[in-house]
């Protein structure tokens, strides 16, 4: 599995989400290299990954990272996730593959109407940005047309940098398991918890203006995953990532802080 790897100390295991690559963490990998050493993956299907026969179902990419974690000797690392990456990490825990984790946004809480306006809206934004690719550079330099395009990610998109946005929307535009991958997502069943025993810490974050994974999913995840901190990134879209950097780098830093000298078991 394609992987970036910054900074020393502590392993910090990074994982994006639908569409994404290692770069959708862009915005913070710089300050979470100052402090851990950062494995960025990028998850099959995307980026620089292939794709496995299975890369178009969320158990498929599940079991895609679980190999990848086993393979490295990295059982026990603490994760991230966002998104769907999100959701990954929470089913990683509750497998007992990681360590203390922090999931942003996770899907797989969605009901009923929840689960339509997911697979309609995403599902749009996809096939919208195949249509216009060539144009995402352009459009992604523009404020108005940045707005426009990040309007249901995002609560401030003409803040963002231009070229997150067009690195993020391209590679988006190009993933070829996008569109299992959002059947799957919307069809399949709602994630279920609770973790491991052997998991550490668990915080999950939304994003109170969050347009994608709604808000009241939140009290789902948590019910889910009853140990797990709940915390509010106020304001933020879906990638409190973008919204909000630095308030992102804190809670990671501070739900994987781990007694010196205290590492995962190999």
């Amino acid at each position: 599995m394609h992987h970036v790897q910054r900074g020393t100390g502590q392993k910090l295991l990074l994982i994006h989400g639908l569409g994404g690559s290692w770069h959708s963490w862009s915005t913070i990998l710089d300050a979470l290299s100052a402090h851990r050493t950062v494995i960025a993956v990028d998850l099959p299907g995307h980026g620089a990954t292939p794709a496995e026969a299975d890369s178009g179902t969320f158990i498929g990419l599940v079991g895609s990272v679980e190999r990848c974690i086993s393979d490295n000797g990295l059982t026990g690392v603490d994760t991230v996730g966002s998104s769907m990456g999100a959701r990954i990490v929470l089913e990683l825990a509750r497998r007992g593959s990681v360590g203390n984790i922090v999931a942003l946004d996770p899907g797989g809480f969605w009901r009923g109407w929840e689960r339509t306006f997911f697979k309609v809206t995403i599902g749009l934004s996809g096939r919208l940005l195949r249509a216009i690719r060539p144009l995402l550079p352009r459009l992604s330099q523009n404020a108005a047309s940045r707005s426009a395009l990040l309007a249901q990610l995002s609560v401030r998109p003409w803040a963002l940098n231009s070229q997150v946005v067009a690195t993020e929307l391209t590679s988006l535009s190009k993933t070829p398991t996008f569109d299992a991958l959002v059947d799957d997502l919307a069809g399949g069943p709602e994630q279920t918890g609770p973790a491991a025993q052997s998991t550490g810490r668990i915080v999950i974050g939304w994003g109170r203006q969050d347009r994608l994974c709604l808000p009241q999913q939140a009290a789902r995840a948590k019910a889910a995953f009853p140990s797990a901190d709940l915390h509010w990134f106020v304001p933020s879209g879906h990638f409190p990532a973008w919204d909000m950097p630095d308030e992102t780098v804190a809670v990671i830093l501070a739900a994987t802080q781990r007694p010196a000298n205290i590492e995962p078991a190999e």
